[in-house]
């Protein structure tokens, strides 16, 4: 399981376990349950680059990124970990 902390969003932490290059759980910590619910149910099993790319820059209203967006960080730092 691996942890992150957000940063400028409603959800403070999020959860997730990857098992050959696949998100095989999500969880955000706070923030809008439903939403992050439903974020988690349609990206487990999917790729890592794949997630990436379809939620990469979201952003929630005036802020500079959003709970998607932040999961994307989150991964990006997972898989720099990976390779150094």
């Amino acid at each position: 399981m691996y942890r992150y902390k957000t940063k400028g969003t409603c959800s403070t932490e999020i959860h997730f376990e990857i098992e050959d290059d696949r998100l095989t759980k999500v969880e955000y910590i706070n923030g809008c349950n439903g939403n992050l619910k439903g974020i988690s149910a349609l990206v487990e099993g999917m790729k890592v680059d794949d997630v990436i790319a379809r939620l990469k820059g979201i952003r929630c209203q005036d802020k500079p990124t959003s709970c998607p967006d932040q999961l994307t960080k989150a991964l990006e730092q997972y898989k720099a970990a990976q390779i150094g």
